[in-house]
């Protein structure tokens, strides 16, 4: 078993050959374990944040000149004494280092246990954990302020006051059990019914910001699927003005998924061109079209892309087929400059967004009704919305657990039943911030993030 104290060392940058790089050490020792291969300064006689030049040494070998941060308990990330060696960015320095520290008595971290440290320690609560990691991948502006928000304690403060409130009648109601025999009522059931609409309301309002949430930190995967040749790979290249995809007359070009990505209106859009719908007898076409109706089942935004130079009959015929279609669909007509006019009336009726792929008209016309599927504005400091899907579960069974509650008092259930489904409550509003762990669950969490954060 790993001891909680001994020290840790990773490569906190990224991998592969940088200017520099920067490898993590954190744990009691961790200063003394530095200056064993360390040149230059006493870096234990130094006060907590200097930063240091000399060289590592394995033995008589010097490995490279390198700037040493020294960060002592508690004033560091870990709230342990930490080093952070500035190296040059060779995948063989980094390498040596690494080595000489792991041979002086460090041990290799796992993923995520600077921040696990971090967190045990009293650092910070465990949704502020999470959102170092949503920091570190997000994409966008308004998933890096939405993880900054979370990191700074706003989501926790407000899980933290919905906690006390019910620990306050949880602790009146475990007394009454106390006092069984003399029927006293020390919770008024009229004031704990009012403090839990109370919560549920705040509850509803944390757990409808998921959608809005989950969108700005995972983003949005858009399929383009439609019959081939109908322009879905030309339409890829018009959404991302570069030539991603093949284009040619000749149907089944596309046998495979070909995806790539893009930011509109401060959201990140995976989008997908994908093989042409149709029934065929090439082994390889078919394939592409089995993987095109999997990419539709997990899509969250479908792009149908018609083909408006065929007649209006097999157009709408073809419309018809998608009601089956369990996705928000938006229905592209394109080749609009090879339409009739009669046509074109009609569809624009039936909602039709109708554009040319290949003269690139109407794509900002698009990029909008995209965009109106998804309400999202710029997050500002301070809002708080639930991003992880691990709290918006959580906030579900909370709210649930308190339907119990009210359940029970209108049907009179005693107060012992009363205290169980508002422990329920507490349990899974601890398990948020990390009032309530497992074992498990810290492993599960942390084991996403990078090795040396």
């Amino acid at each position: 078993m790993n001891s909680p104290d001994e020290p840790i060392v990773a490569l906190a940058t990224a991998q592969g050959i940088s200017a520099i790089a920067v490898i993590r050490l954190s744990g009691k020792d961790s200063i003394d374990l530095a200056q064993k291969i360390f040149k230059g300064k006493d870096l234990v006689a130094q006060p907590s944040h200097t930063i240091h030049f000399g060289t590592i040494h394995d033995g008589e070998k010097n490995i490279d000149e390198v700037l040493v941060s020294v960060f002592k308990a508690p004033n560091s990330f870990t709230k342990e004494n930490s080093v952070e060696i500035s190296c040059h960015g060779s995948p063989v320095i980094v390498k040596e280092i690494i080595k000489v520290l792991v041979k002086n008595g460090a041990r290799l971290a796992t993923p995520g246990e600077f921040t696990k440290r971090a967190f045990i320690n009293g650092r910070f609560d465990l949704a502020q954990a999470e959102a170092v990691a949503d920091i570190i991948f997000a994409e966008t502006d308004n998933a890096r302020q939405a993880a900054l928000n979370q990191m700074r304690g706003g989501f926790s403060k407000e899980i933290q006051h919905l906690r006390e409130e019910l620990i306050h009648f949880a602790s009146l109601i475990e007394l009454e059990l106390d006092f069984g025999e003399e029927d006293v009522e020390f919770a008024k059931r009229d004031d704990l019914k009012k403090l839990i609409y109370q919560i549920q309301s705040y509850l509803h309002s944390l757990i409808s910001s998921f959608d809005q949430g989950n969108v700005i930190k995972n983003g949005v995967p858009t399929v383009i699927a439609g019959k081939p040749n109908a322009g879905k790979s030309t339409l890829l290249n018009a959404l991302l003005n570069e030539e991603k995809a093949i284009v040619s007359e000749i149907p089944g070009t596309t046998r495979d998924v070909i995806e790539d990505e893009m930011i509109l209106g401060g959201i990140s859009f995976r989008f997908m061109d994908t093989a042409g719908l149709r029934e065929t007898t090439d082994i390889v076409e078919s394939i592409g079209v089995e993987r095109t109706h999997e990419r539709i089942k997990k899509a969250s935004l479908l792009l149908y892309v018609f083909d408006l130079s065929l007649p209006l009959d097999e157009i709408l015929k073809e419309d018809g087929t998608l009601k089956k279609l369990n996705v928000p669909i938006i229905k592209v007509g394109n080749k609009m400059d090879k339409a009739n006019a009669d046509a074109i009336g009609k569809l624009q009726n039936q909602d039709f967004t109708l554009i040319s792929a290949s003269h690139k008209q109407n794509i900002q016309k698009l990029k909008d009704k995209i965009l109106s599927h998804f309400h999202v504005g710029e997050v500002k400091q301070g809002d708080v919305l639930v991003t992880n899907l691990r709290h918006y579960q959580n906030l579900k069974q909370t709210n649930d657990a308190l339907d119990r509650v009210l359940a029970g008092m209108d049907s009179g259930i005693t107060g012992d039943f009363l205290a169980m489904d508002i422990r329920q409550a507490l349990h899974y509003l601890g398990e948020i911030t990390g009032q309530v762990t497992t074992d498990d669950l810290l492993a599960n969490i942390f084991s996403k993030f990078c090795i040396g954060k």
